[in-house]
């Protein structure tokens, strides 16, 4: 109410200087007119709107700045750069994809190399490359600092969650400007001794995100693409530490965990898991727009969900096997990860036919009632890629 008072009395105003023609007088309104506007229009994107929610995420951009220092031949220690937690984290990743732990402690030499304009044989960093795109880099450097990122990304992920959400989570993000050239986003669990990250697997240690820009820029031709691109990237994995979090509060979860078991219903859970973090990254970047081929894609992914599905609810099957299937489900490249696919198509659908409130409240129920929408909207819509009948009396008979 306060806010519309005031732009009431600003319109009022411009309009009696209007009448007495003073520019001045007209101008001096509509810049406060301008700035209420902002106020409004921030307000209303980033505003907190569940104070129980209470995600943090911290920005360490130390490493970025010095390596971008580093490319523009500025004075820069590589000793202290080599040992900076971002570069550290950055530097393991890269030589275990690699597979070669001896890049990691050589990060120090490279960055020497590159300083002084030496040839790099083997520039598992992509220095060189780094180097001549300096200029992008800086500039989707100087857009996170200045565009409310973290801000954005927190508002992206709780206008999905119920409202009455009570979530307490940390998350440290690691800006870095060098790594492997297979990785722009990622996120893994680290316990520091000092300065020296320990990776675990689990739930052990920090999660921790780290974004190399010098990958990041590939996102587009424009910043602002490329801003967005990286937003949704990280909301999607921001996303599934804050559902982790709710989770582990939440009574429908602990029953489901404690009444479904076996590797069917690890399938259903991480299609729902991985589907609407897919979604929320292809609703931030596409904006209602979607990819070449989606609905071949969605149908082809579909196929290979029945079939893997329907083979996980045999006595026979191994548990090699059925660790296989569910890997494949979510780590094998975008398209191929069939189970990631599905959920995301699910997700959608049931977003844009049913409203945002159904989408919500299916995070506070379980991956059976994911589905059990989906299976209504399939018989409701012919066109609609459909879950086999096996697959779907088997969730219908899961109640």
């Amino acid at each position: 109410m306060k806010i519309e008072l005031e732009l009431f009395s600003y319109l009022r105003d411009i309009i009696k200087y209007q009448k007495l023609v003073d520019r001045k007088l007209i101008l001096h309104s509509l810049m406060k007119l301008l700035l209420l506007f902002i106020t409004i229009i921030e307000t209303i994107a980033f505003g907190q709107t569940n104070p129980n929610f209470n995600l943090s995420l911290q920005l360490d951009y130390t490493a970025a700045e010095q390596t971008i220092l580093l490319y523009e031949d500025r004075q820069v220690n590589t000793e202290i750069l080599s040992s900076l937690r971002g570069n550290r984290i950055a530097a393991s990743t890269a030589g275990m994809i690699a597979n070669n732990r001896m890049i990691t402690t050589h990060l120090k030499n490279y960055l020497d190399s590159i300083k002084y304009h030496q040839f790099i044989k083997d520039d598992i960093y992509h220095l060189e490359e780094s180097r001549k795109n300096v200029h992008k880099i800086k500039m989707l450097f100087d857009e996170l600092k200045t565009r409310n990122f973290t801000r954005r990304v927190i508002a992206t992920i709780e206008q999905i969650f119920p409202t009455d959400a009570a979530i307490t989570l940390t998350i440290p993000i690691y800006v870095v400007a060098l790594g492997h050239g297979n990785v722009d986003a990622f996120v893994r669990r680290i316990i520091w001794h000092g300065d020296i990250p320990q990776f675990v697997d689990g739930d052990d240690g920090e999660l921790t995100i780290v974004i190399n820009l010098s990958q990041s820029i590939q996102y587009g031709d424009q910043v602002d693409e490329q801003f967005v691109s990286l937003l949704g990237i990280v909301a999607h994995e921001v996303f599934h530490a804050a559902y982790e979090a709710y989770k582990s509060t939440s009574s429908s979860w602990d029953q489901y965990y404690q009444n479904y078991h076996g590797p069917f219903y690890y399938l259903l859970d991480l299609t729902q898991n991985e589907g609407i973090a897919y979604y929320l990254s292809l609703d931030q970047f596409g904006r209602g727009n979607l990819p070449r081929n989606w609905h071949d894609k969605m149908r082809d992914a579909f196929s290979i969900y029945n079939k893997n599905a329907e083979e996980l609810l045999t006595d026979t099957i191994s548990s090699i096997r059925a660790n296989e299937i569910i890997r494949k489900a979510n780590l094998s490249g975008y398209w191929e990860s069939y189970g990631s696919m599905v959920g995301m198509f699910i997700a959608r659908e049931i977003d844009l036919r049913l409203g945002r409130a159904e989408l919500i409240d299916i995070l506070s129920g379980d991956p059976i009632g994911f589905f059990e929408k989906y299976i209504k909207l399939s018989e409701i819509d012919s066109n609609l890629p459909r879950l086999s009948y096996a697959i779907s009396r088997k969730i219908r008979d899961s109640r």
